[in-house]
């Protein structure tokens, strides 16, 4: 057991007695959440720690590293925690060392709040603004069938649609899938990079012509491209008028984001991928992006994220966090008290969580008229039924049956 004593005397006797992951699968996607419990009855907080892909060894890490070097701690140390987690593997980042950090970072601050009789975004100085607009995905076989869904969600009063459609072959992102694509090559089910790039400009021509030139309009190219033919897609949007593009190369190409966002005549947006706060930083400091995209457990948590709001702030670059089904209410909550806490605010992903995941989180966000309102209750607002949650045990390699199935034509891996 490692040595938890403090490292200056704490000012009351308060101290974290448990640290323990929960993982659970309401709406079909495995959630990690973080819980860590206190000495005083009945005061504990929860943290999002969920990748997806990988669950099995986030929890081991929280479970098994984590919690023995956290108990008896005094859990108002929050950035004195997250620096000793951070620096205590030696080899740090990655998306299974941050995602177990960050769980124990924000179960902190919804401690902190709960502590306060505060909702965390009045910890972190207040609003400046009521709610945060967000942004919705339609998806179609089609592009008629994607148009459908988009005029859906305006009609909830949703004013920013990410639009994707249906290519040929198993590799579509967004979209339903399905395979013979190519019946001539030698792998039938891929997907051609040459007929998304004419496809793409197409489906938004559509899209002006149909749903107008009110709705704010996104698309995600989910790390595809070449910075070459990134740029090309770039342009043939212009006529547009795309609110964001995003991920428009893999984040080994990073690198190549300022040259392509100079370029670019349509607002960057990138960082999903990112597991450094550090390389997100550069990313912001070096021009290559209009809008920072993070998960925001996947740098670590809310204390990092925080840190990366500041520097937009200074760095005219808007954020536009991570948040579809593999982000849990807890995640959705610390997304919402950055966006109503910052002027740096671009927009937010939103998603329509199943009816199990509020049985399972009480208290879960809900989109109403477009835009999410933070939690006025201490913390996040939110609570965790454990009973439920164990009424729906996760599932493994959901991703990785996908994924190792996006092929070119001629049968070579492409980034998924």
């Amino acid at each position: 057991m490692p040595e938890t004593q403090s490292p200056w005397p704490a000012r009351d006797g308060l101290r974290i007695t448990s640290v323990r992951p929960v993982v659970t699968a309401p709406g079909g996607v495995p959630l990690v959440v973080v819980r860590v419990d206190t000495s005083e009855p009945g005061l504990y907080g929860l943290g999002c720690a969920t990748f997806t892909q990988r669950f099995h060894a986030v929890a081991s890490a929280v479970e098994h590293h984590l919690a023995p070097m956290l108990i008896g701690r005094h859990p108002a140390d929050i950035k004195d925690i997250f620096r000793m987690l951070h620096f205590s593997s030696y080899w740090r980042d990655g998306p299974v060392g941050n995602n177990a950090i960050s769980g124990v970072d924000m179960a902190l601050w919804d401690i902190a709040g709960r502590r306060a009789g505060m909702p965390v975004y009045e910890l972190l100085g207040g609003r400046v603004r009521t709610a945060a607009p967000v942004y919705l995905h339609a998806g179609g076989a089609t592009i008629p069938e994607t148009l459908d869904q988009a005029r859906a969600i305006m009609e909830t009063g949703v004013t920013h649609v990410r639009l994707q459609t249906a290519q040929p072959g198993f590799g579509s992102y967004g979209t339903p899938r399905a395979g013979g694509g190519y019946p001539g090559a030698p792998h039938p089910d891929g997907w051609d990079v040459q007929h998304y790039l004419r496809a793409t400009p197409e489906l938004f021509r559509r899209a002006r012509e149909e749903l107008g030139e009110e709705v704010e309009l996104l698309h995600d190219v989910h790390s595809r491209l070449t910075p070459k033919q990134a740029v090309t897609l770039a342009r043939a949007l212009e006529p547009y008028r795309l609110f964001f593009l995003e991920d428009v190369v893999a984040p080994e190409f990073f690198d190549r984001l300022p040259e392509i966002r100079a370029a670019s005549p349509v607002p960057i947006a990138a960082g999903e991928l990112l597991t450094s706060a550090t390389e997100a930083a550069r990313l912001v400091l070096g021009g290559g992006v209009d809008l920072l995209r993070l998960h925001l457990s996947a740098i670590g948590g809310l204390t990092p994220a925080s840190a990366l709001v500041a520097l937009c702030e200074f760095a005219a670059v808007r954020t536009a966090w991570h948040s579809p089904a593999d982000v849990s209410p807890v995640g959705m909550a610390a997304n919402i008290a950055l966006d109503v806490t910052t002027p740096a605010f671009g927009i937010q992903e939103g998603h329509v969580y199943a009816d199990a995941v509020h049985d399972v989180f009480p208290g879960t966000p809900v989109i109403r008229r477009g835009h999410l309102y933070p939690s006025d209750a201490p913390g996040w607002g939110i609570e965790l039924d454990e009973v439920q949650a164990a009424r729906y045990p996760p599932s493994t390699h959901m991703h990785e049956r996908w994924a190792a199935r996006v092929r070119r034509p001629d049968g070579g891996l492409e980034a998924p």
